[in-house]
C-alpha cells in the first residue's frame, strides 16, 4: 500500500455555491448515500497502521500585530496552524535544489 500525503492550500479552500450549502444543510443523515464507500471489516483493521503528522513543538514567537491580525481573520481557531503552513512552504522552497 502506498502512502499519499497532502497538505491542502488554506488559501484555496473549494467553496460552495449558496445553492449547495443550502442543499447540504437540509440533508438528514439517513439521506447521505455511502454506497460507494465499503464498510470496514476485520480484515481492514489487522492491515492498518497509526500514520502520526510531524510532531509540532510549542514557542513563544514574535510577529508583527497586523500579521497576526491577518491570520486570525481567516478564521480565529486555527490561526496557529496557518501561519505554520506558511512558514513550512517557505522552509520546503528554500530547501529545493538550485535549478527545480
Amino acid at each position: 500500500m502506498k502512502n499519499v500525503n497532502y497538505t491542502p492550500d488554506p488559501n484555496q479552500k473549494p467553496q460552495l455555491t449558496q445553492e449547495q450549502e443550502t442543499k447540504l444543510a437540509a440533508l438528514s443523515d439517513e439521506d447521505i448515500d455511502y454506497s460507494d464507500i465499503p464498510e470496514l471489516d476485520d480484515n481492514f483493521w489487522q492491515n492498518a497502521h497509526v500514520v502520526s503528522s510531524e510532531l509540532t513543538e510549542p514557542i513563544t514567537l514574535r510577529i508583527k500585530h497586523f500579521v497576526l491580525q491577518y491570520f486570525q481573520s481567516q478564521g480565529e481557531k486555527d490561526y496557529q496552524s496557518r501561519i505554520n503552513a506558511v512558514l513550512e512552504s517557505y522552509v520546503r522552497a528554500q530547501q529545493k535544489p538550485k535549478g527545480e
